[in-house]
């Protein structure tokens, strides 16, 4: 099966329960709409690897609720990209701070997704939020990596010779210019 994101996906659930009965795993990625470019490098290469993703940028509901200034409908078409994902990336830049979303989905996916943190480039180690200080951090390429070969089931090394992901030191990484490719303790 193709990996796509959640949005396009033929069946969507109103309900978790009946998501969860499918056991299809998606990640929702949650950003600040300033970080809108790199969330799309972060869910393509999800996609890529074979993930499906929930990124609102496809999602036409979404799209209409914001031109149309109905917040209600915002909020229930994120709600429902939260209740078709099993696993949530909030996505840190120094603009996070300033969303009124992102701490929203947050509290709105807390218990019903596995939750990660994935840092930009150069986000010192304690500057995230303290609310997001508790969950594990995707501060590299290495461990998103990482968190994909959990998400598939399959070996780091498979991933790579089938070319799902792409090693974390390889000059040409496609999330190169958004992530640490290693760990920088700052």
């Amino acid at each position: 099966m193709t990996a796509l994101n959640r949005y396009y996906w033929p069946t969507k659930f109103d309900s978790r329960n009946s998501f969860l009965n499918q056991n299809v795993k998606c990640v929702f990625i949650s950003y600040q709409n300033n970080d809108k470019a790199e969330a799309k490098k972060i869910a393509d290469y999800l996609i890529s690897a074979g993930i499906n993703v929930y990124f609102d940028e496809y999602d036409g509901d979404l799209k209409r609720s914001n031109q149309n200034s109905s917040r209600n409908k915002v909020t229930e078409s994120l709600c429902k990209g939260i209740n078709n994902s099993s696993y949530m990336i909030v996505i840190v830049s120094p603009s996070t701070m300033e969303s009124n979303w992102v701490p929203f989905e947050i509290g709105f996916g807390y218990d019903k997704t596995e939750l990660s943190v994935l840092t930009l480039k150069g986000i010192p180690k304690g500057s995230l939020p303290e609310y997001l200080q508790t969950v594990y951090a995707l501060r590299n390429i290495w461990r998103l990596n990482g968190l994909i070969e959990t998400l598939k089931g399959t070996s780091r090394k498979l991933l790579l010779e089938t070319n799902s992901i792409k090693e974390y030191n390889n000059y040409n990484h496609p999330l190169n210019e958004i992530m640490d490719s290693i760990l920088i303790d700052n």
